[in-house]
């Protein structure tokens, strides 16, 4: 399993963001409850994703707002990764603007599907779909997710759905 480091520190940011503004509280106040001196601008930096902390930085944020790190976590791993074992996640849009020819099929289908969204891109496809989609295509299940994985956005994590592809 990959880890994109920005997109992992991205949703973490969005994840403490969120679990503070849940609080009602601004960034002053959350820092108020803190143990150690961390300034506006740091949380703020760690908010965007745009800078790592530390792991006992992050749980002594999780400790003032009443969240157990590990719950924090488990969230942004179900972001960045795969939500269920056995799932592949697909963002519809790079497939729809990939070019292989022998995706044609896989194209059309991930056409229509953004055609019919409402708001989201991502899609989540099991192993009967996936032995579906790689027939459509002429190939091996395993040639088909070796062609997803070349145009995964970073966030997709794991293309592996179990049984070794």
């Amino acid at each position: 399993m990959l880890i994109d480091s920005d997109v992992y520190q991205r949703v973490l940011g969005e994840e403490l963001r969120k679990l503070r503004r849940r609080r009602g509280w601004t960034r002053k106040e959350l820092n108020q409850h803190l143990q150690s001196d961390i300034s506006l601008q740091t949380l703020a930096t760690y908010e965007l994703g745009t800078r790592q902390c530390s792991v006992v930085r992050l749980v002594e944020l999780c400790l003032a707002m009443d969240e157990l790190p590990q719950d924090l976590l488990a969230r942004v791993h179900r972001r960045v990764f795969t939500d269920e074992p056995g799932k592949v996640r697909l963002d519809l849009a790079r497939i729809v603007a990939d070019r292989q020819h022998e995706l044609l099929p896989l194209r059309r289908w991930a056409d229509g599907r953004m055609r019919q969204a409402t708001g989201t891109t991502e899609v989540q496809l099991d192993r009967p779909a996936l032995e579906r989609m790689a027939e459509l295509c002429g190939l091996e299940v395993a040639d088909l997710l070796t062609r997803l994985r070349s145009m995964a956005a970073p966030a997709a994590g794991s293309l592996d759905p179990g049984g070794g592809g």
